[in-house]
């Protein structure tokens, strides 16, 4: 479809606790690699988020553990966007971490402080809008305990460096034993056609509170993490109803995660800057009724 003239509050808009954000968004988890030093990288990514905030793009997810050998995210925003507009929100996530070699580590409660104020640093802010705590995959398999980490996190908020806070990879428990120690703004999990029964559920309990549902790897279609679902089935229901449209399957992917519940946004993430048009497009795609229940996974 056209994509020019489409701007992302074509999507609406919802509220992270007192932040308006239109519900299409950015990730920047592929910004450092699109800005490996080849020809023109760091420019490349630099058109990207110059190009999604020009496209009315204003809720941007990052985490200082994104990063290349040479790139870091939050560099990249910083650099590209400061001093950053009014109305821009910048969500990041803690409790992962990576040493200078790369390897995944994660961090003891003790250590979370020092995760906030290493994201105020590399974003030059003197407070983080949202801050969500990343959980462990084994931690939410095994449905363990979020609370002394959790509970780190609100402490930096109470001391002013985190505005809202948020919650990610967790199920419905963890969801709660989060809330019973401090709002709760949004949940961000793996969703996208294919997803399980369980975080259908759990997409629709944040619904019904208010809190906003934020997937990531919405339009992967690869199942790369528990939540997901692999898209092989839908593959030609998604080709369908894009042809119908005039559309990518990426962008009726997008389109069908954004009809799910006005609290549900998305942030797709690209290093390309001639996708985020398309990414930002996809806010304008009118799934009927009938194509919605096309692509969804059985209740």
């Amino acid at each position: 479809m056209a994509s020019s003239a489409i701007t992302a509050d074509a999507a609406g808009t919802w509220r992270l606790g007192d932040l308006t954000v239109n519900r299409l968004g950015l990730g920047a988890m592929r910004l450092p690699a699109a800005a490996e030093p080849d020809a023109g990288g760091r420019t490349r990514a630099h058109a990207v988020l110059r190009r999604a905030v020009d496209l009315g793009v204003n809720h941007i997810d990052t985490a200082a553990f994104y990063f290349s050998p040479h790139r870091a995210a939050n560099e990249l925003i910083n650099s590209a966007l400061a001093p950053y507009p009014d109305d821009l929100v910048l969500a990041t996530k803690v409790w992962p971490g990576r040493d200078p070699s790369g390897a995944w580590e994660w961090a003891e409660p003790a250590q979370i402080r020092g995760q906030v104020e290493e994201n105020l640093r590399q974003l030059g802010r003197d407070h983080l809008d949202l801050v969500n705590l990343r959980l462990p995959p084994s931690r939410r398999r095994a449905n363990g305990s979020l609370a002394d980490h959790f509970g780190a996190l609100a402490d930096c908020r109470a001391a002013g460096l985190v505005r809202h806070l948020g919650v990610s990879n967790v199920g419905a428990g963890q969801l709660a034993e989060a809330q019973e120690i401090a709002p709760v703004v949004c949940v961000q999990n793996a969703y996208g056609i294919g997803a399980d029964a369980e975080e259908q559920a759990l997409l629709r309990a944040c619904g019904e509170q208010g809190i906003a549902y934020v997937p990531f790897f919405a339009i992967a279609g690869d199942g790369r993490e528990a939540g997901a679902g692999p898209a092989a089935a839908e593959s030609e229901q998604v080709r369908a109803v894009a042809r119908a449209h005039g559309a990518t399957p990426a962008q009726v992917r997008l389109a069908w995660t954004l009809r799910q519940g006005p609290h549900v946004l998305a942030i797709p993430g690209t290093g390309d800057p001639g996708h985020v048009a398309e990414n930002v497009a996809a806010g304008a795609v009118r799934l009927t009724d009938a194509e919605v229940e096309l692509l969804s996974p059985p209740a």
